[in-house]
């Protein structure tokens, strides 16, 4: 069977403003969509599935939880109130093409399955700069050093209510069952198909573990039930990070695996506050000089369907969430590759985690993703070292290649 195309009426029409946030959530109406797209006006959408339905009902049936998805997030939606606070998107950038497929030529960027990428040394070096850059910060505002693991507890995350706003994005750790006989057939015909392990579905435990979606929780999750010191907490700390998202995994710009430090806030809400805005002035600063094109505008998280609106109006409204976005020449728009995010006292509640006054604890945090400000950068400033902005440039220069790296020939196949 072959690919397929559906028209789907939609009522209400999707707004222009939701067009990119409901077509990141339509590949969930079906495992089978490969493809979506809004028409103009919003009142039609199209899918592609990469298997055509069976029949006229299974047509129906994803024709069905298409509309649901648009009728959850577009019902009553209002466009927010969009507030850019620093503007340079118009700074001058020396290049404007894609750099994904001369860095997958090089072997600087490898695929080794959907959504996740190995790096190589320029890459690597450029994330050690901007990390160092990142790490001045921290030192800046007296932030002790954490380490976290890239697992995180299912009883936590049902807790702090990240399975009902976004069970979508979620990654579960399976193992093979205790059971000497699935042992013994999986070791003997255990084999991947398409990317895919092929094994029976009863073969798996149940889930244990997650894969951490983020960094912050771990620290909230070690403070717990207890009672901070009168001048709160602040932490740094660098992890892998899983977010699944679809089909909308493409090149560096969304990924499955990501690596994010964060700076992390815990204390009353004036120290919280007070240390978000230092934080993001130190911020604006560093970006200036580290020369990118950006901007620092108000956004929200991508809640799943069933609380998106409300979710992201209370965001909106308490400007909770703040995005530094960096244009792509090449496609004229920009991606996400770092936030501000104000929990005001979410976390202290879900916790009881309590700040010296005794109330609950506020919690906020900057988080930059790693290969998207790397992905960014290059793509506004190319491959080569030699023209990069001063600071980078210099890093390259006081780091250079210790040995020639090999010749490739072809891409790698598995």
């Amino acid at each position: 069977m072959s690919e397929s195309r559906l028209e789907i009426a939609v009522d209400p029409a999707v707004p222009d403003f939701l067009f990119k946030d409901v077509s990141a959530k339509l590949p969930y109406a079906d495992e089978r969509i490969v493809g979506a797209e809004i028409a103009a006006g919003g009142a039609l959408v199209t899918v592609t599935l990469k298997v055509a339905p069976t029949d006229v009902a299974d047509a129906e049936g994803v024709a069905g939880r298409v509309r649901t998805i648009v009728r959850k997030m577009a019902k009553g939606a209002f466009r927010p109130d969009l507030k850019v606070v620093v503007d340079q998107r118009d700074r001058a950038v020396p290049c404007a093409d894609d750099p994904m497929a001369a860095l997958l030529a090089r072997r600087e960027v490898v695929r080794e399955g959907a959504g996740f990428f190995a790096l190589g040394p320029l890459m690597s070096r450029l994330i050690d700069y901007l990390e160092a850059e990142i790490l001045r910060l921290a030192a800046d505002f007296g932030a002790e050093p954490y380490r976290f693991p890239a697992l995180i507890s299912p009883a936590y995350m049902e807790k702090v209510k990240y399975f009902s706003n976004f069970p979508h994005s979620l990654s579960f750790v399976a193992h093979l069952r205790e059971d000497l006989d699935i042992l013994d057939a999986f070791m003997q015909s255990g084999h991947a198909v398409d990317g895919e392990v092929d094994a029976p579905e009863d073969a798996y435990a149940r889930a244990k573990a997650l894969l951490s979606p983020t960094v912050c929780h771990h620290l909230y999750l070690m403070l717990a039930d207890s009672d901070l010191p009168a001048d709160g907490i602040v932490a740094t700390a660098v992890g892998h990070c899983f977010r699944y998202e679809s089909i909308n995994m493409v090149s560096l710009q969304r990924v499955w695996n990501f690596t994010m430090r964060e700076i992390i806030f815990v204390g009353t809400p004036e120290q919280v506050q007070e240390r978000l805005e230092a934080l993001r002035a130190a911020t604006v600063e560093m970006l200036d000089v580290l020369g990118m094109a950006y901007c620092l505008e108000n956004a929200n998280d991508p809640f799943f369907i069933g609380s998106y609106r409300d979710q992201a109006a209370y965001q909106a409204a308490f400007d909770l969430k703040f995005e530094v976005r960096a244009p792509l020449p090449f496609k004229g728009d920009g991606i996400a590759i770092g936030s501000f995010n104000y929990h005001k006292d979410f976390f202290g509640r879900s916790l009881d985690i309590r700040a010296a006054n005794g109330s609950k604890a506020h919690t906020g945090c900057l988080g930059f993703g790693f290969e998207r400000w790397a992905y960014a950068f290059l793509c506004q400033f190319g491959l080569d070292p030699a023209s990069w902005p001063a600071g980078p440039r210099g890093y390259f220069e006081a780091h250079p290649p210790r040995r020639e790296r090999p010749t490739f020939t072809s891409a790698p196949s598995f």
